[in-house]
């Protein structure tokens, strides 16, 4: 893997938004599991990388949105707080041979990256992380966030996979972000509503524990009721047996006044169960249905 993306650390001191941070100076960068998250429930959890799919189609959606609200926002001179529950690595090696085995990126933001002018908030992003880590580098969302919003602005970012936690904390340590080893869930639920109180929040589990389909709507209502001026956005794969349906009835009789975007694509591979993903968005800003009509023109192109 290339060595710009190797997680270093014991650092001495890093560079923030305001400046340099202390080794050990942020009580949140302490590598501890949250007690609340059951073994079996880890275990499961810590088997996915998002190495293998970075940069498909699905975050090509994902993150084209998430970066172009994350700009809207910023339009206001006051902060706002960014939160992630499940943030993986926050920057992938395009090269790597985990990529590269199953040609998701290739068939996604490699195929895809002319669909945004330069001046897109996504491509701007991209364009960063390129100039920074290498032509091969590919930015997460918590990097997207990170090239988008201000020194003003809070990050607050988790990941319970141990490797893939100590390379988002060495990723984004030039943001000054906030890296947590515990329950994204929890931790939101925890810490919402936020300092600042305006923001986002981005729910992105790999569905690989079936049961996230039944937690998550109790969840997003617990936050939505502490939270109800936030930005809430959740991200879900749409497989071949359609099993969010049932996840998304729910969200939608809870918060009938969210918006569903939705795009379809070819599979992967043969035999890949994935042919699409979606977005249910709670309190999206004005004028996003503009942004996600020009998406949508743009999946339908593929074939």
């Amino acid at each position: 893997m290339d060595g710009l993306l190797r997680p270093v650390v014991d650092c001495d001191a890093r560079r923030g938004r305001g400046g340099l941070i202390a080794k050990n100076a942020n009580p949140a960068r302490k590598v501890t599991l949250s007690a609340r998250v059951n073994s079996v429930y880890t275990r499961q959890m810590l088997s996915y990388q998002h190495l293998y799919h970075a940069g498909n189609l699905a975050d090509v959606q994902k993150h084209s949105v998430l970066a172009w609200t994350l700009d809207y926002l910023i339009q206001k001179d006051k902060p706002l707080t960014y939160m992630e529950t499940h943030a993986g690595r926050g920057l992938y090696d395009l090269s790597a041979a985990e990529a590269i085995k199953t040609g998701e990126a290739e068939k996604g933001i490699e195929t895809c990256a002319n669909w945004f002018a330069p001046s897109h908030p996504y491509s701007r992003a991209i364009a960063k992380t390129k100039a920074e880590r290498g032509q091969s580098a590919y930015p997460g969302s918590p990097l997207i966030a990170g090239h988008t919003l201000r020194e003003t602005d809070t990050i607050h970012l988790c990941e319970l996979h141990p490797q893939e936690h100590a390379a988002l904390d060495y990723a984004t340590s030039p943001f000054g972000a906030h890296v947590y080893a515990e329950d994204g869930l929890a931790k939101a639920v925890s810490i919402l509503p936020p300092t600042p109180r305006r923001g986002l929040l981005l729910i992105d589990p790999s569905y690989e524990v079936k049961t996230d389909y039944e937690t998550i709507p109790r969840v997003i209502g617990q936050i939505a009721r502490k939270w109800n001026v936030g930005l809430i956005y959740l991200w879900y794969p749409i497989l071949t047996d359609a099993p969010h349906r049932l996840m998304l009835n729910s969200l939608r009789q809870d918060h009938p006044d969210a918006l569903v975007h939705e795009v379809r694509f070819p599979p992967a591979r043969e035999g890949h169960r994935m042919i699409g993903s979606g977005l249910f968005m709670i309190n999206p800003p004005f004028g996003i249905e503009g942004e996600l009509k020009r998406l949508t023109q743009r999946f339908s192109s593929l074939k």
